[in-house]
């Protein structure tokens, strides 16, 4: 989902412009990212953490020439998802589950809609 849509649909939920909608999308982002700056985490209740780390220097391995590079300390942003976002996500897996294990049980079991083969050939 792109912010675009996201704009959309919040727009046509409370029904106000795409473009008012759209500035506070926007600010809403930005804020979260002048939070980060400044504060380097973020916690939104329900939704989850933002972070700022420090991710340590260390050697690696160029995958194409298989030369030994350095990579510098760098900042990174972490996300951890909140309990309620991690339980819509459970349930979203749980859900597939158990639609993967209905259309492998519909796959093993003979289907009530084909006819039985009349092949009669030697």
């Amino acid at each position: 989902m792109t912010k675009k849509e996201i704009v959309k649909a919040i727009s046509e939920e409370i029904g106000m412009t795409q473009l008012k909608t759209k500035e506070i999308v926007q600010k809403t982002f930005d804020a979260i990212v002048k939070t980060l700056i400044a504060e380097k985490r973020i916690e939104l209740r329900n939704f989850g953490v933002f972070e700022v780390k420090k991710r340590a220097a260390r050697k690696a391995r160029n995958p194409r020439t298989g030369a030994k590079v350095f990579v510098p300390e760098k900042f990174v942003v972490t996300f951890k998802p909140g309990k309620e976002m991690e339980e819509k996500v459970r349930q979203l897996e749980e859900a597939a589950a158990a639609e993967a294990l209905a259309l492998l049980t519909q796959a093993d079991s003979p289907s009530k809609l084909s006819p039985p083969s009349t092949d009669s050939r030697p």
